[in-house]
């Protein structure tokens, strides 16, 4: 599966048509110990650069921007209760599943190390 990286840092693990849509480990410890995680239901259509939803933790409520277009296929339940999974493994711990209704916009995202230099310039200023 590859991973790809918007610039307002979520991922995208790409497996055939499916996209699984997260926050990156970086914007995970931007905002530190996350308490909710607000996530839209299953059948609601996405467009890529639009809000999805919001992470809050103790420090900051910041909003969740779709990387694609798509169909929710399924919101990660285990995020309702125990929001914190994020901290633990941001990377391996989506927040939603998406059915691709363009893949070509997966052509306009970060691989991983275009996505550390876009971080390191972020953490720069």
């Amino acid at each position: 599966m590859k991973t790809l990286y918007s610039p307002t840092h979520e991922y995208v693990k790409v497996d055939g048509n499916i996209a699984y849509i997260g926050i990156s480990d970086y914007a995970q410890h931007a905002l530190g110990n996350i308490v909710y995680v607000d996530m839209p239901e299953q059948g609601d259509d996405l467009t890529a650069g639009e809000e999805f939803g919001a992470v809050e933790s103790v420090k900051a409520a910041s909003d969740l921007y779709s990387p694609v277009s798509g169909a929710v296929i399924e919101s990660n339940e285990q995020l309702i209760d125990n929001p914190g999974l994020i901290n633990k493994d941001a990377e391996n711990t989506w927040i939603i599943k998406v059915e691709l209704t363009d893949p070509s916009e997966l052509d306009k995202l970060m691989d991983e190390e275009a996505y550390r230099k876009h971080c390191e310039a972020e953490a720069a200023h």
